[in-house]
């Protein structure tokens, strides 16, 4: 795992040196999930690549399972116009999906690319899943494209550029306050964007504050979760039933909601374990991979407020439902869900 992680950065950071220095290569593959960087990436190619005015001629695009190795072929071959070379993006084109005629077309190409040419191969609504079993198609991919993955940032990155986005409103955040609205909205910047926007439009004050984060940011369902079982911990039914018809009211599946419930659980557990056999937060953060020490702080602090009985029976109790759900026609998912909510509540006493 942690080299895959150091080869994904080391591609990232290839990926800057090659645009800040002007050696871009002849061929790159984008995927990820952080839809957000991949297209500024890809803009940013198009501007170094392609002069102004000059995009009709040098700028190509090719899209779907329709693409054939012939028409890339040809596409990539179109000599370049008032500029030293062109860009031809793929969306949605999967390498490992080929027959194999097609498949040993696409490895003659990949060797052979026009050196005017820059092929962008984007995976964006297709997954990128690479077939170990198809190993000259791999080699060639390896030997020729530079496979760049968009994750989501480290928190210290996300920070910086959420305090940028910000400050570019004329308004100031503090980090504690933007790793709550990461919490809130989740760590993709792709859907920080339009959060920020709203929340700096509402904000009345130069500084934002998590009042303005709370009255107008969408959160994603992992901080409704957390609130829900912070209530639930909390002996709090009736804001615990709250969120939980407030969510309702959003037309989240009820299968989803148990899902999301299920894992806090399972992570304020693991949490518990930690604080009863003396380790700290980065233990938590490592466990369950995660970017920042926020959350670790806030699953730490609910822990202490239960046991690890209470704890292993909540997730026991959330598995039951959840094969109920899967496997039992006719049920009330959305009653049954309330009354676990009260289950739990009771076993708090």
């Amino acid at each position: 795992m942690a080299s895959t992680k150091k080869a994904g950065k080391e591609a990232f950071q290839k990926l800057k040196s090659d645009l800040a220095a002007g050696t871009l290569g002849s061929a790159y593959l984008f995927y990820g999930e952080e839809s957000y960087l991949r297209e500024y990436y890809l803009g940013e190619l198009r501007k170094k690549l392609i002069p102004e005015g000059f995009e009709e001629f040098n700028f190509h695009t090719l899209e779907g399972k329709d693409v054939t190795v012939q028409s890339l072929a040809e596409m990539a071959e179109a000599m370049p116009m008032m500029a030293e070379r062109t860009l031809l993006v793929v969306s949605d084109y999967d390498l490992f999906r080929l027959g194999e005629e097609q498949r040993e077309k696409l490895i003659a190409f990949l060797g052979d690319i026009p050196e005017y040419c820059c092929v962008v191969f984007v995976y964006d609504t297709v997954e990128y899943k690479p077939n170990r079993t198809l190993k000259k198609l791999c080699k060639a991919i390896a030997d020729h494209v530079e496979t760049v993955e968009f994750r989501q940032a480290d928190s210290s990155d996300l920070v910086a550029w959420i305090v940028r986005r910000f400050r570019a409103l004329d308004k100031e955040i503090d980090r504690q306050t933007a790793e709550y609205l990461i919490f809130t909205c989740g760590g993709l910047m792709t859907g920080l964007v339009p959060e920020i926007a709203k929340i700096g439009a509402y904000a009345k004050g130069k500084t934002i504050t998590q009042k303005d984060i709370d009255a107008v940011a969408d959160p994603v369902l992992s901080a409704e979760v957390f609130k829900l079982s912070d209530a639930v911990l909390q002996g709090n039914y009736d804001l615990a039933a709250s969120i939980l018809g407030d969510l309702l009211k959003m037309q989240q599946e009820p299968i989803m909601i148990l899902a999301a419930l299920g894992s806090q659980l399972r992570r304020i557990y693991t949490a518990r374990l930690a604080i009863d056999s003396g380790r700290d937060k980065y233990w938590l953060m490592e466990l369950w991979e995660m970017k920042s020490d926020y959350p670790a702080k806030l699953l730490m602090n609910a822990a202490r407020r239960t046991t690890a009985d209470w704890c292993a029976d909540a997730v026991k109790m959330c598995q039951v439902l959840d094969r109920r759900m899967k496997s039992e026609r006719g049920i009330d998912a959305a009653g049954e869900l309330k009354l676990l909510l009260i289950a739990l509540g009771a076993r708090r006493k």
